[in-house]
């Protein structure tokens, strides 16, 4: 983990809380916005460190592709999450996305134990893992076999994902921030 340069950590904090309040807002996150981001990324870490800042970029946005897009293709997020965390991968490089992607996987996972717990959903929530694990097992689509599982459906419970990536990224700047003291 590294701690990126303030004007990079600038950038993604911008980024990263314009997109949560959007998908507050508007349950999506404009394409604009996360263009924004990869080429602010791309043309900042190419500007500070030339040749090395554009293969970091890269890097960056091809493990937040190899991770997202496979949950894109299941429903299991919109296609707006994954450019985001694209973007963020664009600005912070594989490895800290690496970082910034546990901490959000964490963040999002207890944000949705509170949504499960006040709704009232554990059972349903549990029974939408096995079938989630026997759909996957099986070889198939679990959003085929419930529409609950499908994040394109207003059937099932959905969390605004940007702001898991908010709390994520904030959480990285400050756990870089402590290590480089």
């Amino acid at each position: 983990m590294s701690n990126p340069p303030a004007v990079i950590q600038a950038f993604l904090l911008l980024l990263v809380f314009a997109a949560a309040a959007w998908d507050i807002r508007f349950r999506r996150i404009p394409n604009w916005l996360s263009l924004a981001g990869v080429l602010l990324g791309i043309g900042l870490n190419s500007f500070l460190y030339e040749v090395h800042g554009l293969e970091t970029s890269l890097k960056g946005m091809g493990i937040a592709l190899l991770i997202y897009l496979p949950l894109y293709f299941l429903r299991g997020i919109g296609a707006g999450d994954v450019k985001l965390m694209t973007a963020v991968g664009a600005m912070v490089g594989a490895q800290n996305w690496l970082v910034i992607f546990i901490l959000t996987s964490v963040f999002g996972a207890f944000a949705a134990l509170v949504v499960i717990a006040r709704r009232g959903l554990v059972r349903r929530t549990f029974h939408n893992i096995l079938l989630i694990f026997t759909s996957l097992s099986a070889r198939q689509a679990p959003y085929r076999q419930s529409p609950e599982l499908d994040v394109r459906s207003n059937q099932g419970t959905r969390l605004p994902h940007a702001v898991a990536i908010a709390c994520g990224s904030l959480g990285f700047l400050v756990a870089a921030a402590r290590a480089a003291k």
